[in-house]
């Protein structure tokens, strides 16, 4: 009872940011200016972030299937990339963006892969992708600096880069520490992880497959969001979206609202901003890349959907058959 009350809490207060952040950023915005925006976007450039987005997706299961083989699991590509668009489905309808990764492992573990394997599969392409989005961070530091003026901002997105940094490195290295520490139930476990992802970036065999893939997955978020940008108006560089995009990604992934919404419009106007494209703009592109977010797990709902009643076709088949 204690526990459902603690999960409808953090459900509430989850659902609470999702919309409180949103409606704080419109108070002080013309909402007039921001309805042309979202319903006069240029529905080529839409329809191209779209595709990138969803493009983005076999990318995504590439990546994936190559941690899943360095593991020992065979994953068939198609059977990967179903998983992979259901838990985008998900994705939109669970509390945060951890409810796919439990769907993927659950489907994972339906094929017959252990639990084990699952967990650190999915584990793995998730922190693989976070170090990614660092890099480009740590790449994107010296344009930042000189293209921004804003020094509060700077600090900002250089701290939260800087804590990135630290934390993969003391992660990565938790195996260097005295055995009796490691040895400990709480820290064994990040150790075993740890060593497991220094060695996917280090010594697999398909390394620059991998690490190449991490960084390209963000970099074609950038480049939806430029094109966003462009279709609602903003005079936004594409150097400029490939700085401020992965901030804004970063800060999204932090599962502390619905999917991302709310945290990923506050980031988006924020960072945004800082190259000069007003709020309004700015919100246009967050919510149109929320709804073109929405469109993708649509199609994995399909897909789920589609995959749900062929079983149960079979099921009642299979019965039919045996009386």
């Amino acid at each position: 009872m204690q526990s459902r009350f603690k999960q409808a809490a953090l459900f509430s207060v989850k659902l609470l940011l999702s919309i409180a952040v949103p409606v704080y950023i419109a108070r002080g915005l013309d909402l007039q200016q921001l309805r042309t925006h979202l319903v006069s976007v240029d529905p080529f450039l839409f329809v191209l972030a779209l595709a990138l987005i969803f493009v983005q997706t076999f990318v995504l299961n590439g990546r994936w299937r190559l941690i899943m083989r360095a593991l020992g699991v065979s994953l068939d590509w198609l059977a990967g990339w179903r998983i992979l668009m259901i838990s985008l489905w998900f994705n939109q309808v669970l509390p945060s963006s951890v409810g796919g990764d439990a769907v993927r492992m659950w489907l994972l573990r339906q094929r017959g892969v252990q639990w084990p394997d699952a967990v650190k599969g999915v584990a793995a392409d998730r922190f693989t992708a976070l170090i990614g989005l660092i890099v480009l961070m740590v790449a994107g530091l010296p344009f930042l600096m000189s293209r921004v003026s804003n020094q509060a901002a700077i600090l900002a997105i250089g701290g939260l880069t800087l804590a990135g940094v630290a934390g993969t490195v003391v992660l990565l290295t938790l195996d260097r520490l005295p055995k009796r520490l490691t040895a400990l139930p709480a820290i064994a476990s990040f150790v075993r992880f740890g060593t497991l992802v220094r060695f996917l970036l280090l010594q697999c065999e398909r390394r620059g497959l991998l690490f190449g893939s991490a960084l390209l997955i963000h970099l074609v978020t950038a480049v939806a969001c430029y094109a966003l940008a462009r279709g609602v108006g903003a005079q936004l560089s594409l150097l400029d979206a490939g700085i401020l995009i992965p901030p804004v990604v970063l800060l999204t992934a932090v599962p502390i609202s619905i999917s991302g919404w709310g945290v990923r419009e506050g980031a988006m106007v924020a960072c945004l901003g800082l190259a000069g494209v007003p709020s309004e703009e700015a919100l246009s592109v967050s919510l149109l890349l929320g709804a073109i977010s929405v469109i993708v797990g649509l199609a994995g709902g399909v897909i789920w959907l589609v995959r749900s009643g062929a079983r149960l076709v079979f099921s009642r088949q299979c019965g039919e058959g045996c009386e």
